[in-house]
């Protein structure tokens, strides 16, 4: 059976160490530790961008340190049409105009056919309404595989 191609956005990464939030943390350590293996795992230029602006230098440094200890595949492949599908997402009201990191973590996902963008930010990306919004774009634009919009929880419990 051929492996899912899951996409991280930069949330996913940022719970691997979130004492404030024990619930998340330890479900996403238990996906990074147990899980990420049975999947094909990538993020983007744009994660790492957004890490880079961590003003921590010892959390940036964690964080960096977490895509090289665990192999993540990185894509820096950001291109016209990514950033063109992003501002329509955003044109159409499904992401917020101040959310562009968001709609291109989205539009990555669609343009390199991710079966799943996995998120923890459940107002913009993990959000059943937005994935049916999303796909509904993506389909207008020419777009037909469906992105799953999930969070770790529902892809641990799905195996």
């Amino acid at each position: 059976m051929r492996r899912l191609k899951i996409y991280l956005d930069t949330s996913v990464i940022n719970f691997f160490d979130a004492p404030d939030s024990p619930v998340y943390m330890a479900l996403t350590k238990e996906f990074f530790e147990k899980h990420l293996e049975n999947y094909d795992v990538f993020i983007s230029d744009v994660v790492v961008l957004e890490i880079t602006r961590t003003p921590v230098l010892k959390r940036k440094n964690a964080l960096m340190g977490l895509i090289r200890k665990f192999n993540l595949k990185i894509f820096d492949s950001l291109n016209a049409e990514i950033e063109q599908l992003a501002d329509r997402y955003i044109s159409a009201g499904v992401i917020p105009e101040n959310k562009l990191n968001d709609a291109l973590h989205i539009a990555f996902s669609t343009y390199f056919e991710f079966d799943i963008l996995l998120s923890w930010n459940f107002r913009h990306l993990s959000n059943v309404r937005k994935q049916i919004a999303i796909n509904t774009i993506n389909r207008s634009e020419g777009y037909l595989k469906t992105l799953l919009l999930l969070n770790p929880m529902e892809v641990i419990g799905d195996e």
